[in-house]
């Protein structure tokens, strides 16, 4: 078990989310940042899919009611094991009683905390992860408080203790597609969205991310239908401010798309602080492609690495 002491700003139960439910009206949730969730995962032994604790905005402190194996990426919150230092993309063994100390963040927002066996709370249509707006998932559908206990399932893959990984690069230049809307803009749309420095606003969450910068302008007068949308997506309602949609993202929506994330690089984005600017960079479809076979490359040269030893 694992005892929450005193949560983050936002402490929530994810796993890599709940998907094919989308045409149901039901959003996939899911950590923010799945590929620091994966490699803490292959670091304790589980499968990419284990649920962990997704921490955004340390400080935060834990209890380990059993000796475990943990692992923490993500953001660096300068963490220690009661007073020994615990590096991040390492795995730590931790025995019954100790403290995990997380500091606020030196780079990124989202730490992430890794148990072989990983977090034990009941699957809401097929995933453990919270769902904030929908009330479901993780512990109650809520964020974690403090004095909440979680049960970890039991390990039965094997983990290298002290095995470690060279995580990821985090960067404000973020890669984009142009959306199926982007023509109902002024001709110089590209313009406007990729020269821009956009500042994350802090009335933005897991659902989505608001941008500060200057007004993107419809020409289109004419109401747009609901149509799907899912994370990654910029929807520019009538003011003219972007927004992101993030992990939490509706199922359907009604601004027009001006452009999405790509895949590859929605990790990066969802580590950006409020306060903090980012750049958009336009790329086609063949390199979005590109850099998501990239990006699984890399996670599958962390399973040879660590299965190997």
């Amino acid at each position: 078990m694992i005892t929450i002491l005193k949560p983050a700003v936002q402490t929530t139960v994810q796993d890599l989310g709940r998907h094919g439910l989308r045409h149901l009206g039901v959003g996939a949730a899911g950590a923010m940042d799945r590929l620091a969730l994966t490699i803490g995962n292959y670091l304790v032994g589980n499968t990419q899919d284990a649920a962990g604790l997704e921490l955004c905005m340390p400080p935060a402190r834990m209890r380990l009611d059993a000796d475990c194996a943990i692992a923490l990426t993500g953001a660096d919150c300068s963490a220690r094991l009661d007073s020994a230092p615990v590096v991040v993309g390492r795995c730590v063994l931790a025995k019954a009683g100790q403290i995990l100390h997380l500091s606020a963040a030196r780079s990124g927002i989202r730490a992430y905390l890794c148990l072989a066996g990983g977090i034990d709370v009941p699957q809401v249509l097929g995933s453990r992860s919270t769902d904030l707006s929908a009330g479901i998932g993780g512990l109650g559908g809520r964020l974690l408080r403090d004095g909440d206990v979680l049960n970890i399932s039991r390990s039965t893959r094997p983990y290298r203790a002290a095995a470690g990984v060279l995580l990821p690069q985090m960067g404000s230049v973020i890669r984009v597609l142009a959306g199926p809307d982007c023509d109902d803009f002024a001709p110089d749309w590209r313009d406007a969205l990729l020269q821009a420095s956009w500042k994350l606003s802090n009335q933005s969450n897991r659902m989505g991310y608001r941008l500060e910068g200057p007004a993107l302008i419809r020409r289109a007068t004419e109401e747009l239908r609901s149509h799907a949308v899912f994370p990654g997506v910029i929807q520019v309602p009538a003011g003219g401010s972007p927004i992101v949609l993030m992990a939490d993202a509706p199922a359907t929506g009604g601004y027009p798309r001006i452009a999405a994330v790509i895949a590859a690089d929605q990790w990066r984005l969802a580590q950006v602080a409020p306060g903090r600017s980012i750049r958009f960079e336009l790329c086609t479809r063949a390199e979005a492609l590109v850099a998501l076979r990239k990006q699984r490359d890399y996670l599958q040269q962390i399973q040879r690495s660590l299965h190997a030893h």
